[in-house]
């Protein structure tokens, strides 16, 4: 049951890292292709990304919940997974805020303009707001990755002092 339980802690946070690792490959292919303009490649990026946002909230679910009965199960201390968990959350919540926050304010704002963000004037407001908001969506998402390699070494650190 432990080999289980720690097998699918690490799936978990595999599925989700490794979709934030390989996202920014699969949108530069997206916006490099030739044929495709920037408005159909920011589509296709966008549900990517709803998509890619929907499985780091339920892997990232999965692993706080494998890490909850990992201590009484044995499997870890439990002061070992305070660290790795409290990690989780904040990156649900920063996945979370992606989602609904900036990314549905990005979706608003290429609606207002017209349905293609790219074809408005650089100065226009909307593609200023658009603009600002997909640099905090990269920020985001780089966090999120970061917070993750972090919690998969304080996993790998709590695997090291096991009970």
């Amino acid at each position: 049951m432990k080999t289980l339980l720690r097998t699918l802690l690490y799936l978990a946070l595999i599925v989700w890292l490794g979709a934030e690792i390989f996202f920014p490959v699969v949108a530069a292919v997206a916006f490099s292709t030739p044929g495709v303009n920037t408005h159909v490649a920011g589509s296709i990026v966008g549900q990517l990304l709803r998509d890619l946002h929907g499985m780091g909230l339920v892997s990232g679910m999965v692993a706080l919940a494998l890490l909850a009965l990992a201590a009484p199960f044995g499997i870890y201390k439990p002061r070992n997974v305070l660290a790795p968990m409290a990690l989780l959350v904040v990156m649900l919540a920063c996945t979370l805020y992606a989602q609904f926050g900036i990314i549905s304010a990005m979706e608003r704002d290429r609606i207002a303009a017209g349905g293609a963000i790219d074809t408005t004037d650089t100065a226009n407001p909307l593609t200023i707001d658009f603009n600002k908001l997909h640099n905090r969506s990269v920020i985001v998402e780089e966090a999120v990755l970061l917070f993750g390699i972090a919690t998969v070494v304080l996993v790998a650190r709590a695997e090291s002092v096991r009970a």
